[in-house]
């Protein structure tokens, strides 16, 4: 079993744990972040390891979690690798390539998780014991659940972490999967002794409805447990931030801050179909376009749902060839050749974009088998080569007669034949490819492009979203902050975390 290293004093901290994964965990540690920041208290949030395809590049050039990068912001502080020294980005069920400190560290295989795993524990060790030296408080995001004790060995992301930093851990459900109080217990039940013994308490995620009905259950769980109660978030749909797993993806398709619902077309609205890819990446780029009230934006894996759009969207991948390959079982290549046929407008992002040209070829396995090529759709006059070195940037330039910035994470090298330069890319008609990241984040790309595709589709414009981007990302973690603040003690949080966890009781129903 991973244990605490020798020989350090315990800083002010404080671990955010789940009943399972998707129950809040990114949500309370972001909200928390920016509630101890208003206090004015240098935050830092922390996750030792993420398993995402959706990442962001840092300032100085290196590669960390998306969900990290956000609570950073949060915390109103420069993001770093040391907040998530390791990323674990899966190619495939059983692969992931691996990001250590922002930079590849190589593929890690299912199989061989657990022996390799020495050398990632050291990197989150350190990566957290710099951020507390640092920092007045670490706010630290878990992983899945902390009572997956078949993984408990090796874990170095919820108990593991906890042990080694004697951090406080509070434990968050989410309410409306239902079950939530039976979970609360049973996490802490399945903990061993020294493990529930880091355990200061519990908050309930997603409530709707009288807070006085559910008060019998949480006394009863208090009771039980001799573990407080520290809040009940409410339901709070408005509020979504950028997420690192796909059950949030998918749920956004019909989130009503997202206006992405099933259903015929509002006729003053273009429809954008997103092509949900297997193992999409960076998902969290069309989420600009998830504001625009001129937009109808639905996430799909159906050819089906091309039919009636007047956009489709290709975004990246971590598996390109995989992906492609999947495109074509499933009838979606033919389907986005036939709408470019007809008019509409395609945009690929990186893997997306790849897919769109000629070919694409991997002849030292980047993906995973040596030499393979494929042919890609022929919208573009692009050929695409893996190579080993990743490249990573912040480019900044001008499309559409604007100024245009994003990110590159990438292995795929393009060579770009005929057509109009495009954000790292090219464009051909209603057919549009770039390289970068995050570009429709900004306000006046966004609209210049959605301004092009509405005449060449001969559509109206499109009435920009306000306030922008940005405005809107910080109005949704301050909503976040005030229900945190309102719904939670956060004083008795913050003094938890600065004092350690008090002698509480350890459950008898303990696993031996």
């Amino acid at each position: 079993m991973i244990m605490p290293r020798p020989g350090r004093s315990r800083a002010s901290a404080l671990l955010v744990a789940g009943t399972t994964s998707d129950a809040g965990k990114s949500v309370l540690t972001t909200g928390l972040c920016r509630a101890l920041a208003r206090r004015g208290l240098r935050v830092a949030p922390f996750k030792a390891q993420n398993m995402s395809n959706n990442s962001m590049v840092t300032a100085d050039g290196l590669e960390m979690g998306r969900a990290q990068w956000v609570q950073a912001v949060a915390a109103n502080v420069e993001p770093e690798t040391a907040m998530n020294p390791v990323l674990l980005k899966p190619g495939s069920d059983r692969r992931s390539h691996v990001v250590l400190r922002g930079r590849p560290a190589g593929h890690l295989d299912a199989m061989e998780f657990a022996g390799r795993r020495a050398a990632l524990v050291d990197a989150a060790f350190e990566a957290y014991d710099e951020l507390v030296a640092r920092f007045d408080v670490v706010v630290c995001e878990g992983a899945g659940s902390p009572a997956e004790v078949n993984l408990r060995a090796w874990d170095y992301v919820n108990m593991g972490l906890a042990r080694h930093g004697r951090i406080p851990t509070v434990v968050v459900g989410d309410i409306d999967r239902g079950g939530v109080l039976a979970a609360m217990h049973g996490t802490l039940a399945l903990l061993d002794p020294d493990d529930q013994a880091l355990v200061a308490g519990f908050v309930v995620n997603k409530f709707r409805g009288d807070v006085d009905l559910l008060r019998p259950g949480l006394e009863t769980l208090e009771r039980l447990t001799g573990r407080p109660v520290l809040g009940v978030l409410p339901w709070l749909p408005e509020v979504w931030l950028d997420s690192e797993d796909s059950p949030a993806l998918r749920e956004r398709a019909g989130h009503p801050g997202h206006q992405g619902r099933p259903g015929p077309l509002p006729v003053d609205r273009l429809r954008v179909a997103v092509v949900v890819l297997p193992r999409v990446s960076n998902l969290t780029d069309v989420d600009a376009l998830c504001l625009e009230p001129g937009l109808e934006v639905v996430l799909t894996d159906s050819p089906r749902q091309l039919d009636g759009a007047e956009v489709v969207v290709l975004p990246g991948t971590r598996a390109t060839l995989a992906d492609l390959d999947w495109l074509r079982e499933r009838g979606l290549a033919d389907a986005v050749v036939a709408h470019a046929s007809r008019g509409g407008a395609v945009l690929g992002i990186c893997g997306g974009f790849q897919m769109l040209g000629r070919t694409i070829g991997d002849p030292d396995g980047v993906e995973g088998s040596r030499g393979a090529r494929a042919e890609g759709l022929g919208l573009l006059d692009v050929r695409t080569e893996f190579g080993s070195d990743k490249v990573l940037r912040l480019p900044r330039g001008e499309a559409l007669g604007v100024p245009a910035s994003g990110y590159e994470i990438h292995h795929g090298r393009v060579q770009v034949g005929s057509g109009e330069p495009f954000l790292g890319g090219v464009r051909s008609g209603a057919v549009f490819g770039t390289m970068w990241h995050g570009s429709l984040e900004g306000d006046e790309l966004r609209h210049a492009w959605l301004r092009e595709v509405a005449r060449l589709l001969g559509r109206p414009e499109v009435s920009p979203a306000a306030p922008g981007f940005a405005q809107a990302r910080e109005r949704r973690i301050d909503t976040l902050a005030d229900a945190v603040e309102e719904h939670l003690d956060v004083d008795r949080l913050l003094q938890t975390a600065v004092s350690g966890v008090p002698e509480l009781p350890v459950l008898a129903s303990t696993l031996t």
